[in-house]
């Protein structure tokens, strides 16, 4: 198991890293609280903004969805939250990442990585890849416990079949000596949740946990998230391009758009009514029974290239609903209430679009 800390965080200017620690941490304070976060990466064709202002938050025991097309940053999101952003080329130039208070961007590394192993976890997506071929998964397991708790091998291997066990790997005390080849996918990537669970960690990211499964295998991983959740209150962040997997999991939903939040609502607001034109294409992308025989509806063009973003609105190009105001003021987060999509009255949400501002203020 490697524990190399690569990212970079750049300093303002004129004064260095102010490094805090996790014994700071509040227990009252929010569990998770991303603020305005930007990451940026560095490259020979300019600057790519991946990560433009981003901000949310996370309780225990909540589920937040992030949603998006490939490429829009959910991913380098998460790898800042964790502390591996490949750097260089990228870099963590502003906002904060609050994990009960204290900003883990300016923890020392050694905090940073004692962080990673004891209260932040994460699911990568290829399980194939993020697990080594040349040891047994029980091996792998239990490095976990033999490097951060100095636990004995027997006593390691003890705690792998235990957390096989966990995540419903039939036969656990004689696979945990199998290979990951000898594995499935999805029963790697239950592999990869028993590995993030293995210190009890207080927020768990999955980073498109059922990517490469069928939908069957896809509903397992999903309903096992969510059980393995309750019983152990965790905060939950599930990244993700596809809205059927979340509908019955995630508890409120961000909507990225080329490095930004375009919107954020409860998950029944999002499905009942959309307010960012962004979200109601991907809502009426999704296949539909009752569709049968008719053509898929599809978002025209693609997203913008990171390093040559258009003025304005970002998705302007691509929105149906787009007029002059949109190509040239960039919009923020307005905050609005509207009804509850589950009956339960007005709820507040925002929404990054020209259009929406203008309904709520008739």
């Amino acid at each position: 198991m490697t524990n190399t800390d690569t990212t970079a965080t750049a300093a303002p200017k004129g004064r260095g890293r102010r490094h805090t620690r996790l014994a700071d941490v509040d227990p009252s304070a929010t569990l998770l609280d991303v603020r305005d976060l930007k990451v940026e990466f560095r490259t020979r064709y300019g600057i790519a903004r991946a990560v433009n202002g981003v901000s949310f938050s996370v309780e225990a025991g909540e589920t937040l969805a992030i949603l998006g097309e490939s490429g829009c940053g959910k991913s380098v999101t998460a790898q800042a939250i964790m502390g591996i952003v490949d750097s260089p080329p990228g870099f963590v130039t502003g906002g904060e990442v609050r994990y009960r208070g204290v900003d883990l961007l300016k923890l020392s590394r050694q905090e940073r990585r004692k962080a990673r192993a004891d209260r932040l976890a994460m699911i990568f997506q290829d399980a194939l890849s993020a697990l080594n071929p040349v040891f047994s998964v029980g091996f792998q397991l239990g490095e976990v416990f033999r490097f951060h708790r100095g636990m004995s091998r027997a006593d390691a291997r003890k705690k792998a079949i235990e957390l096989l066990d966990l995540v419903n790997i039939p036969a656990a005390r004689q696979r945990v000596s199998d290979y990951p080849h000898q594995f499935s996918g999805g029963m790697r990537q239950r592999v990869m949740i028993a590995m993030a669970l293995a210190l009890d960690p207080d927020v768990l990211i999955a980073d498109e946990p059922t990517t490469a499964l069928d939908v069957t295998v896809q509903a397992q991983i999903m309903n096992l998230l969510a059980e393995l959740q309750r019983d152990l209150n965790m905060g939950m962040i599930l990244i993700t391009h596809d809205m059927g997997v979340v509908a019955d999991v995630a508890d409120k939903i961000s909507v990225m758009y080329a490095g930004k939040v375009v919107e954020r609502a409860d998950v029944h607001d999002i499905y009942a009514d959309p307010a960012h034109p962004y979200t109601k294409a991907l809502l009426e992308s999704i296949p539909r029974v009752d569709l049968k025989g008719q053509q898929l509806n599809v978002i025209k063009g693609l997203p913008p290239a990171l390093t040559d973003l258009p003025r304005g609105c970002n998705f302007a190009p691509r929105c149906r609903y787009a007029r002059d105001r949109c190509r040239e003021d960039t919009p923020h987060l307005y905050q609005v209430t509207t009804p509850g999509g589950d009956g339960s009255g007005r709820t507040p949400r925002g929404s990054a679009c020209h259009y929406w501002e203008e309904v709520v203020a008739q």
